[in-house]
């Protein structure tokens, strides 16, 4: 009579045990699911607002703990690129394309970073290798580089107009195709595309001096209706100065320093010096 009684209340407790056990499992998957959630949320931080040179410890780190992670492996390549180590990136990038889980945007990424570190042989060969069928704008503008530093300008040509289709802010990409023609001598296409850049991003100070580059070539001394600064102002007079002398209208290009050297809001040390320079001369 016993028996029932012991198995009545080793049920109970057995249920109890059980009980503590899928806690257990429980807790342990949710810890499990909020470090995945927490690692990639830091991961994403250390490549957007963290110091780029933390980052690559950060990486280096995560990296040399978990050397088969492809998402780690692509984020060393990336905090590199944005420290300004490109030299250590190429090596990066060309380890991860190795990698199975290598991706055609990552191929892409080794172009870029080949770009970057002077060696436009290698980025050509790595596009070359990328099928036709991965149509990106980031693959068309590093195509119309390469294109540009081959002197091909047709091509270039073909890769800036598609690259400017495939993106919504084609601002950058308009500055790198007017400075292309900018570079041929093509002067009033390059103004016309700088141009564009500006209205499309009117904090872009380098497409506004290239602008200025543009039409002081074609020897127009008169500053365009664009957004800019007071600084900006005395920058780009500064610019259009310079260029008139070159172009060797040198009393206009005085007038044009001045002009710089009254506008800045402090004192404008290299325009000052080089309208002394013409003065003195």
């Amino acid at each position: 009579m016993r028996h029932p009684i012991l198995v009545s209340l080793c049920i109970p407790a057995l249920v109890a045990l059980a009980a503590c056990d899928n806690t257990g499992e429980d807790a342990t998957r949710a810890n499990a699911g909020v470090n995945v959630i927490d690692e990639t949320n830091l991961n994403d931080v250390m490549l957007t607002v963290g110091d780029p040179n933390e980052a690559v410890t950060y990486f280096q780190r995560a990296t040399g703990e978990q050397p088969d992670r492809v998402d780690l492996q692509r984020g060393l390549a990336k905090s590199l690129i944005r420290a300004g180590r490109h030299t250590e990136a190429v090596a990066a990038w060309q380890k991860l394309v190795a990698h199975d889980e290598a991706t055609t945007d990552d191929r892409v990424d080794l172009a870029d970073a080949q770009i970057r570190n002077g060696d436009w042989g290698a980025a050509e060969k790595t596009l070359d290798a990328v099928p036709p069928t991965h149509e990106t704008f980031k693959r068309y503008r590093l195509e119309a580089m390469v294109a540009d530093s081959n002197k091909e300008w047709k091509k270039a040509d073909s890769f800036y107009e598609t690259a400017v289709g495939l993106t919504t802010t084609p601002a950058s990409v308009m500055n790198n195709w007017g400075y292309s023609k900018l570079t041929r001598g093509n002067y009033s296409e390059a103004e016309r595309l700088f141009a564009d850049a500006i209205r499309l991003d009117g904090k872009l100070f380098t497409a506004k001096n290239n602008l200025i580059l543009a039409r002081g070539a074609q020897k127009k001394y008169t500053m365009p209706v664009m957004p800019m600064s007071q600084s900006e102002r005395a920058e780009l007079l500064y610019s259009l100065g310079l260029t008139a002398v070159k172009q060797g209208d040198v009393t206009i290009g005085k007038g044009l320093l001045r002009d710089a050297v009254d506008t800045h809001p402090q004192h404008f040390e290299a325009a000052a010096r080089s309208l002394d320079a013409l003065e003195n001369s």
